[in-house]
């Protein structure tokens, strides 16, 4: 009985977590660029038996583990919608490919193709105002006062009039489940080498997030769901040790 305490307990804590991500999905649902985060649970077999201390128990004890527990949080990196937009310097990447940004700590990575020229005619990622680079690893800058209107081709080439401001780095990774969010839809790299992307670049427009609210929305209700239900299964074990106790002090 107290065996199945501990397993209620676990679910209520993995559907509690599950809860947690899938609450932080929803409310980036139109975050652009935005991935959801989603959580793998596996059966916990009882210790004893995973070391081959115990030999196969069999009848209504056959399938007696420990619970759940989570093995694993991952990025689900399915592309978004592309949107359209009227900025110049926005653009969506339609394949495997991250743009490349400079922050403070260091290169950063981003689906999220929002950018807006700064004074100093430098190209910064709207989220977090850290510079664009380019395939050179510099930022990329177009004139603020020139006449000519900047604009960026499908191969990730900045024009402005004839010149060439730079080249978008986009890039890919061997294991994207590799890299580490980092807020304001950036990721780490993880210790991988990025690697040059073919992926095309869509301009004046952006990837919307790739939440589905409605499937989260039902995914959401049924981990509500499935946490109440290990409460309740709490709450009955309970009164039965409870009613044990209780009767067995009375026998002795």
């Amino acid at each position: 009985m107290v065996q199945g305490l501990w397993q209620s307990a676990g679910g209520m804590l993995a559907q509690d977590y599950r809860q947690t991500l899938l609450a932080n999905n929803l409310a980036n649902a139109e975050t652009p660029g935005f991935k959801p985060q989603r959580v793998g649970f596996m059966e916990r077999l009882n210790a004893a038996r995973a070391r081959g201390d115990l030999p196969s128990l069999q009848g209504p004890w056959a399938n007696l583990t420990g619970g759940v527990f989570e093995t694993q949080i991952y990025t689900d990196f399915t592309e978004g919608p592309i949107a359209p937009s009227e900025s110049p310097f926005d653009v969506a990447i339609r394949g495997e490919g991250f743009l490349s940004v400079q922050t403070a700590d260091g290169p950063r990575y981003t689906r999220d193709g929002r950018m807006v020229m700064d004074q100093g005619g430098m190209l910064r990622h709207v989220a977090s105002n850290a510079p664009v680079l380019s395939t050179e690893g510099r930022p990329i800058v177009v004139n603020p006062l020139s006449t000519d209107k900047a604009r960026i081709d499908a191969t990730g080439r900045v024009w402005q009039g004839e010149n060439i401001a730079g080249r978008l780095d986009v890039v890919e990774f061997a294991d994207r489940q590799g890299l580490v969010a980092q807020g304001e839809n950036l990721f780490e790299a993880g210790g991988q080498s990025a690697r040059s992307s073919r992926a095309e670049v869509v301009s004046r427009a952006y990837e919307a997030s790739s939440v589905q609210p409605t499937a989260a929305l039902v995914e959401m209700i049924a981990a509500s769901r499935a946490y109440q239900m290990n409460a309740t299964m709490i709450s009955m074990q309970d009164q039965s040790l409870g009613r044990v106790v209780n009767d067995l002090g009375r026998i002795g």
